[in-house]
């Protein structure tokens, strides 16, 4: 059974958010990707208080600087397309307020009749939390924690109520409710991180760092999963951040999915060969000139990716 492939929205400041954003969906779909994905940065600190990924001396990405809101982004998407997927990878749950957010969520899946993929993480950046979080940087799993109850409240019958630490919903009726159980993804850096999914979520979120880690960290999850007792599936979506060059990098130790469309389709087929994930998200936007490189070059890994049977 092929992979699923899934592709990242234009939300960098190369793009036109309003233009390029459906054209960009609608075309996916037409090729054939089966989810559009969107992520989430609300700032670029300068100078930066702290590395990329908190890492000391590691520099933030220039295409950072600006990122459309993930929420309006796919909304733009939902009305351009009709069958794929709309998901977050990730949204960091954090920086929102619980209730407010599994409205969005919820509004979102019920007009597009049922399509959104609600993937949470707890974010790194200490100037993000400064700017919009709705607790201190040190409560982020729990406020996760929280988040993940409230939506399944949210998005349960009503009456809805929850008493938690950050939120509070009297008995209500709440809606509009989503068109279906709306998945929620988590990813699994920690090992807090990694009982919070198999206990609470529905799926996995890994970044491609390399096939034989995604087998690695497959196997670990799947243990895991069998000590505390899941008897459900972990759905499971590989982020594969690639960083496209129209000629074929040749330095002496290429990362996971950078290069030319051979190169990061040999990773592709790598990683789904593993048997880890059902879905591969391929983030090509941040390292495309503009809309219409994108649309190309997606058209180009899709095909390349589907006659070398991933």
């Amino acid at each position: 059974m092929a992979t699923r492939l899934g592709l990242g929205l234009p939300q960098g400041r190369q793009y036109s958010i309003g233009r390029d954003v459906p054209a960009v969906a609608r075309a996916a779909e037409e090729i054939g990707y089966e989810s559009l994905w969107v992520y989430e940065r609300v700032l670029f600190p300068e100078p930066a208080t702290q590395g990329l990924y908190g890492v000391e001396g590691l520099p933030w990405p220039d295409t950072y600087r600006s990122v459309a809101d993930p929420l309006i982004t796919l909304t733009l998407a939902a009305a351009a397309t009709e069958r794929a997927r709309l998901g977050t990878s990730v949204l960091v749950g954090p920086l929102h307020v619980p209730f407010q957010l599994a409205r969005s969520l919820a509004t979102l899946d019920a007009a597009s009749g049922g399509r959104v993929v609600a993937g949470f993480g707890t974010g790194w950046s200490h100037d993000e939390y400064a700017a919009s979080g709705v607790a201190p940087f040190e409560k982020r799993g729990k406020v996760l924690d929280e988040l993940i109850d409230v939506c399944h409240a949210v998005w349960g019958p009503d009456p809805v109520s929850y008493e938690g630490e950050l939120t509070t919903i009297a008995p209500s009726v709440v809606g509009p409710k989503p068109a279906r159980p709306i998945p929620i993804l988590l990813p699994a850096n920690s090992p807090r991180a990694r009982r919070r999914l198999v206990d609470r979520a529905d799926g996995w979120m890994p970044v491609g760092v390399g096939a034989e880690k995604l087998a690695e960290q497959s196997q670990a999850l799947k243990e895991l999963a069998a000590e505390r007792g899941r008897t459900r599936p972990v759905q499971s979506v590989l982020r594969a951040n690639a960083r496209y060059t129209p000629t074929a990098y040749e330095g002496e130790k290429r990362a996971p999915f950078r290069g030319n469309v051979a190169q990061i389709v040999e990773d592709l087929q790598a990683h789904a060969s593993t048997g880890a994930v059902e879905e591969i998200l391929i983030e090509l936007a941040g390292s495309t000139r503009d809309a219409e490189e994108l649309k190309d070059v997606a058209a180009e890994v899709y095909e390349a990716a589907r006659a070398a049977g991933v």
